[in-house]
């Protein structure tokens, strides 16, 4: 029999380059380009495939997209106000040195913490009573928008 010199033969393994491998585990790539075409092998050449092993395997579970629920979102929402509150006791307890403060004529000494959390549940009542008064804006237009069509409708008839 014959020997291929080296370097022509396409499945000799020291002289072909090696697929780019992944950085981190060092496996070959799955989007590397395949080997170039070699010229075919002769039937004594190709090995032959093992047969797979003859056991029943139990079909693969499907996985079903999970369902947001309101009891869900509920609990994540009281997780993180939990976490937001923690994170407010902390920043109260760290910042105790006093401070004078004075508002429309009053004045009094609190505890730094105490004073930014009070300024910002101040904001957020703010916050809160200019989005009722949109909201209920907003409600007023949409009722008399309806109430509107429906006169329309109750007269084509």
């Amino acid at each position: 029999m014959t020997q291929t010199p080296r370097g022509f033969d396409s499945y000799d393994q020291a002289d072909t380059p090696a697929a780019p491998e992944h950085a981190t585990t060092g496996l070959p790539r799955e989007d590397a380009p395949a080997a170039t075409s070699s010229p075919a092998r002769t039937p004594a050449e190709v090995p032959t495939p093992e047969p797979a092993p003859a056991t029943t395997a139990a079909p693969a579970p499907t996985h079903e997209p999970r369902q947001v629920t309101r009891a869900g979102i509920v609990w994540t929402v009281v997780a993180v106000a939990l976490v937001v509150l923690i994170l407010l006791i902390v920043f109260i307890l760290q910042n105790q040195d006093y401070v004078q403060v004075k508002y429309f004529g009053l004045a009094g000494a609190v505890p730094l913490g105490v004073a930014l959390f009070i300024a910002a549940v101040g904001g957020g009542v703010l916050v809160a009573i200019a989005g009722a008064a949109r909201i209920i804006q907003l409600r007023l237009t949409a009722h008399r928008q309806r109430a509107r069509l429906a006169g329309q409708g109750t007269r084509e008839r």
